[in-house]
């Protein structure tokens, strides 16, 4: 019998992996826009009042809030297909059915439906929020240093396609055939990502494991401090927060700079709702296959960089204008550098986590990027007031240094690893 090729066996573990986290990539993306854009349409359609549909996001606090529970998967496994993938094939299931229930509900104004409504969203959030936290967990436990970098793009890839495919093939379904038919078929999504859960590449056991809730919610600190040092703490806790920082600040005044430039809501939804969306995932793409080439450091010095060439370009539209044309060519250099830099943090996010603890780290590190997004990005119109759209745009490209002095300090171009990542031939699990 002959021996099988190592490289091959290699190969086909790696596209194991990678169609994995695709798969749970897409699983995660579905109930998201299930509880955003189709139930805000289904409302709408259904003469809801905008008061009352303006509310709908209160219901996804969870997404916020998941870290409060995060310890949970980690100290209270489910041992069968895996410990995360048992977590993972629970919430699916719970979502298929959640998804299609939501089918069979009638929004109006009344307050009883509204009630039915309200609830609905409300679980399908938790649910779906749990998930993610798993499926942080599974993706980060799962791939290897080399294969972190594609991991994250085809992650992200299955992420977007499910939007698309909720979003855009959601209404086009409620269009032809009602609203009750965009649910279902969402959950058929869902629903054919189970045998994935179900066939994907098993995890080994953590050496030690939690044994208890208080070392589920102290421990992930402590080991982190520990690993790290209290020096480096802070300071990749830092890095965190403000390495996509820039991103933020642009995506905050990207429509209201765009609408203020005269450019029409067709130019608009035409560039930013689709072809910005097939830059990203180009850009992901890109990300993820330079990564296995470049590195960890490398990748997070050379696709910062690209960073700020995408918010120059928008500089350049703001200063020089280019009408159409450079509509398109500011929000493709945007989106392509905003999907590289995607990649990369992800993986970022992956190298700090402990297995033994990856539930809640990763929720952890993600809870204090969002801050980037919202509180650090609450003073961009502010700006953009008193500076001008030239000005404001020069400024998100300021905003990209303190991640580069940080770079330089904890992430050095000459080195594979961020300092204080974790390592398996060193830190226990």
């Amino acid at each position: 019998m002959a021996t099988p090729d190592p490289a091959t066996v290699r190969s086909s573990g790696t596209l194991r992996r990678l169609i994995a986290v695709s798969a749970e990539g897409v699983a995660s993306g579905a109930p998201l826009m299930v509880g955003s854009r189709l139930l805000q349409g289904w409302l709408a359609a259904s003469g809801v009042p905008l008061a009352l549909i303006g509310l709908i996001p209160l219901a996804e606090l969870p997404y916020t809030l998941k870290l409060f529970w995060a310890p949970l998967l980690d100290r209270w496994p489910i041992p069968w297909p895996d410990r995360r993938r048992g977590w993972l094939l629970l919430m699916q299931l719970l979502l298929v059915g959640v998804i299609a229930a939501m089918a069979l509900l009638h929004p109006s104004s009344d307050p009883a439906q509204l009630t039915a409504v309200g609830l609905a969203a409300l679980v399908l959030a938790m649910c779906s929020a749990t998930q993610d936290i798993a499926v942080d967990a599974y993706r980060t436990d799962l791939l290897p240093e080399a294969e972190r970098g594609a991991g994250a793009a085809a992650a992200a890839l299955g992420y977007r396609a499910a939007m698309l495919g909720v979003g855009a093939g959601g209404f086009l379904l409620a269009d032809r055939f009602g609203w009750p038919a965009a649910f279902l078929s969402a959950a058929a999504l869902v629903a054919a990502m189970v045998p994935f859960t179900l066939t994907a590449p098993k995890l080994p056991p953590v050496e030690h494991a939690v044994t208890s809730l208080r070392q589920a919610v102290l421990g992930p600190a402590r080991e982190f401090v520990h690993r790290a040092g209290p020096n480096r703490t802070w300071q990749l806790l830092l890095l965190v927060l403000l390495y996509r920082w820039p991103d933020g600040l642009l995506n905050a005044m990207a429509i209201p700079f765009l609408k203020l430039q005269g450019f029409s809501e067709a130019d608009i939804g035409l560039v930013q709702g689709g072809w910005a969306i097939g830059a990203t995932m180009l850009g992901t793409v890109i990300g993820g296959s330079l990564f296995a080439w470049l590195g960890m450091n490398r990748s997070l010095w050379l696709f910062a960089v690209s960073g700020v060439i995408g918010n120059l370009s928008y500089w350049a539209l703001a200063r020089f204008g280019g009408g159409v044309r450079g509509l398109i060519t500011a929000v493709s250099l945007e989106n392509i550098s905003s999907g590289m830099v995607g990649a990369v943090f992800v993986a970022l996010l992956m190298s700090l986590c402990n297995p033994r603890f990856s539930a809640t780290q990763y929720a952890l590190l993600s809870g204090i990027y969002a801050m980037s997004r919202s509180i650090l990005a609450a003073p961009a119109g502010v700006v953009a007031e008193r500076a001008g759209w030239p000005g404001f745009f020069l400024f998100t490209v300021v905003a990209a240094l303190p991640a580069f002095l940080l770079l330089w300090r904890i992430a050095p171009w000459g080195e594979q690893e961020a300092q204080g990542a974790f390592d398996p031939s060193r830190d226990a699990t």
